[in-house]
Formats: structure tokens, C-alpha cells, sequence
């Protein structure tokens, strides 16, 4: 398998250096050379695939002996070990509920596939690895339960101050071991923006050997694929392709979708549901993309105001609009709608939605007005209880915390705080590592 910059077409690197190195030289993205195309027979028979199963066929096509079946198996084995269940509301209202994980997020799958790909390929190499990750919220969490006490590996994690949960805090700064937070005093742009220029400085790579775990490192969107198929084999109808909803914020999980469409998934069409931070719906309708700062919204873990995974969108796409948009629609929901949406699932159909799957299923029922038989699986991609004070204002009820969530409001949170500069940034890493 081989693998090229979404900004040079003609340079080639292997899987191993791709996952490891997070992004190319020039600051583009890694996608594969090639998506092949599953087999009819595997697509038409999921039913009798068990999840890991899905995994293992989807790995094995896309990875063309890049890592032995056996190792690949192994890899599988330790990181898809939760379920991803559908939940139906209505005949075309679908949950794919991807909370079941160790943090209660999405992430999940990713970041655990991501630890156990990454321990594989760093067997035997005797300098550390410094993985840095920017958040808005749920990545953090999932990046730091996924890493946590992995040897030879240690992960730097840097979310903005003040605009995300306490629990999501909690989450990804009470481990110690290995997980250090940085605490930055600006947005998840500007977090995001410090660990690209990390990147791409001579001297801290030269030092340090640095990766990320954003979804801008192709391992965190492969097995985010897996849970695509996964629903499709619920839902068991070919008859009537389903549409995805994703709610976006940097739309790796949509790109996955994409992935698993490409790669012979028959899914009807894309929603990419967003908050106000509505970059790609202003895309998909004007073809005009104009990136801006994000604002701070009650789905926080959208809160992204330049989505890197769109320069992977638009090589899939062949950087042509009409193609996107064709497949793909957006659109964008306010704060006191979403609210709205939590209240209208909670009241008719006993569902506690959190905020960004909220923010789905208003997307979706405004989808259905041209598309009325059209059948919806919308992405859950958190637990509800990680936005309390949200959820519970809105549905007047109290909202069950898992245990694993709820003994992390008593630990001591450890975080640096930091300005969005550079060069302090870069001198605690040399600090550090």
C-alpha cells in the first residue's frame, strides 16, 4: 500500500511512514494511492460478518499486505472491543450509537485502532514517539484512554481553555503517565495551528519525533470506516440504500464515509450536519469555501472554523464541487434549535440525544422535506451525559452517568496553560522531550 499528499500526487510514501509521521512534508494530507473496490460477496453478505470480521476484510483489501494478516488480526483483536448499535426511532430514523467506548465518544474506535497500529509499527525503535493532538472536545479523551501507558509513546494533548465540558476536561486531564495537556488560551483553530507548525519546524523534528492523532493522520479515519459497514448490516436493506448523517465539525468522520462509499458501500447519500461553524453547508451550496474563525457553541466537539479533512473531501472528489455536492448535503444548526431537537427526540420518542446528534436529526428532518422516503442512520458520536448542563436544562430530567465517566469529577485536574504563540509551545516541547 502506498500512500500520496493531497498536495503532490507524484510522492509516495508506505503505510508505516504515513501513520507515523501524521502529515507530509509540504503540510498536505496522506490519502491511499488506491481505494479498491470490496467484493459484491462481502458487501451482500455483512450479516454474516461479525464487527471485528468487517474490520479484518476492510483492513486486509485497503492495507494489500502492507501488515501480516496475523499481526493485522491482532491489531483488530485489541482495539474494536465495544459495540456500535443502531437505535431505531421511527421506520426511516435511525441511531448508529458510537458512545460504548472507554470515553463515550466516537473517538474511540480511532484512537484505539490508532494506539495499537502505532505500538505495531514502533516495535523496535528505541526513541520515544511524541504524539500531539488538538481537541474541541471528545478527541482528547478518546486519544488519551487510546495511548494510556502505551510503552515508547507519549501524547500531548492541547484543547482550548474554556470551551469544553468539565467532564471532557476531566477526561483528558487526569490520566498523568504519559498524556501531558496544554491548556491554550484561544479556539481549536488555534490549537490545531500549533500542531501543524510543530510539523513543519526543522528543528523539533529533527529532536523529537513527533506524530499526531488528529484525524488529519490517516489511521484514525480507516477504522472510523469499519462502524459504516457496521450499520449498513443492521439496517440489512439493499433495496433502499440509507443516507448518513454525520455531524461535522473537522469531517474526518464523514471522509471515512466517503472512504467506505469508494470502497464499494452502497449508501444512498451524505449529510454533513454542522453548527453554526458552517464552512462546508456555505461549500456544498455555493461552491465558495471560506474558512473563518469558530465559535464557541453547545456542540462543542464541532467547533471548527477551517476543517482540515475537506482538502481530503475534495481529492476524493476530484476538487470539483459539482461531484461533492451531488453526493453530499449540508447543512447547518443554531444553538436554541439544537436545543429544540433534544427536547423534540426526548419528548417523542424517549431518546436522551446529546447536542451534536441533536444537531443530526434536525439536519436530517430538514433534509427530508425534498427527500420524504428517504431512510436516515444519524451518528450518535457522544454520550449525553458529557454535556449535563445542556441536556438535562432542556429534557427536565436527570441524565445517567456511566461509572467510568462519573468517578473522573473528583480527580485533580493537571494542565500548562499557554498562549496560541509558537515559540512557547515549541520550547516546552524541547523542554519536555
Amino acid at each position: 500500500m502506498r500512500l500520496y499528499s493531497t498536495k503532490n500526487i507524484n510522492s509516495f510514501v508506505s503505510l508505516s511512514e504515513a501513520i507515523m509521521k501524521g502529515l507530509p512534508d509540504d503540510n498536505g494530507l496522506f490519502m491511499p494511492e488506491h481505494l479498491p473496490k470490496l467484493s459484491d460477496d462481502f458487501i451482500y453478505s455483512l450479516e454474516d460478518y461479525s464487527f471485528k470480521d468487517i474490520a479484518f476484510e476492510v483492513c486486509k483489501t485497503l492495507f494489500q499486505g502492507a501488515i501480516p494478516e496475523n499481526d493485522l488480526k491482532t491489531i483488530i483483536e485489541n482495539s474494536i472491543t465495544f459495540p456500535a448499535p443502531i437505535k431505531t426511532l421511527d421506520e426511516q430514523t435511525h441511531i448508529l450509537e458510537l458512545f460504548h467506548g472507554p470515553s463515550l465518544a466516537f473517538k474511540d474506535f480511532g484512537a484505539r485502532f490508532m494506539a495499537q497500529i502505532m505500538s505495531y509499527f514502533n516495535q523496535g525503535d528505541q526513541k520515544e514517539l511524541v504524539i500531539l493532538v488538538a481537541t474541541s472536545g471528545d478527541t482528547g479523551g478518546a486519544v488519551a484512554s487510546g495511548f494510556y501507558k502505551t510503552e515508547g509513546i507519549k501524547v500531548v494533548i492541547l484543547y482550548p481553555k474554556g470551551k469544553v465540558s468539565m467532564l471532557q476536561e476531566k477526561q483528558l486531564t487526569t490520566l498523568g503517565h504519559n498524556i501531558s495537556a496544554l491548556e491554550i488560551e484561544g479556539t481549536f483553530d488555534d490549537c490545531q495551528a500549533l500542531v501543524k507548525q510543530a510539523f513543519l519546524d526543522n528543528e523539533l523534528n529533527q529532536q523529537i519525533r513527533l506524530s499526531s492523532a488528529n484525524s488529519i493522520n490517516i489511521a484514525r479515519l480507516i477504522p472510523q470506516s469499519f462502524y459504516y459497514y457496521e450499520a449498513f448490516k443492521q439496517i440489512n436493506d439493499y433495496e433502499n440504500p440509507v443516507t448518513f448523517v454525520v455531524p461535522s465539525g473537522n469531517f474526518g468522520n464523514i471522509t471515512a464515509g466517503l472512504i467506505a462509499k469508494k470502497m464499494g458501500l452502497p449508501i444512498s447519500h451524505f449529510v454533513a450536519a454542522t453548527n453554526a461553524n458552517d464552512i462546508v453547508p456555505h461549500y456544498l451550496c455555493s461552491g465558495n469555501y471560506n474558512p473563518k474563525p469558530s465559535v464557541a457553541t453547545i456542540s462543542n466537539a464541532m467547533d471548527v472554523g477551517n476543517p482540515s479533512n475537506f482538502a481530503r473531501m475534495q481529492d476524493l472528489y476530484g476538487f470539483t464541487w459539482n461531484n461533492m455536492s451531488k453526493e453530499i448535503y449540508g447543512y447547518s444548526i443554531n444553538d436554541e434549535y439544537t436545543k429544540e431537537g433534544i427536547k423534540e427526540v426526548f419528548d417523542k420518542y424517549n431518546y436522551v440525544i446529546d447536542p451534536h446528534g441533536a444537531v443530526g436529526y434536525l439536519a436530517f428532518k430538514h433534509y427530508q422535506k425534498n427527500h420524504p422516503n428517504a431512510k436516515g442512520v444519524i451518528l450518535e458520536t457522544a454520550h449525553p451525559s458529557k454535556f449535563l448542563d445542556v441536556v438535562e436544562k432542556v429534557i427536565g430530567e436527570k441524565v445517567d452517568i456511566p461509572e467510568r465517566l462519573a468517578i473522573l469529577e473528583k480527580r485533580k485536574k493537571e494542565a500548562t496553560l499557554m498562549n496560541t504563540e509558537f515559540e512557547p509551545f515549541k520550547k516546552w516541547l524541547l523542554n519536555n522531550y
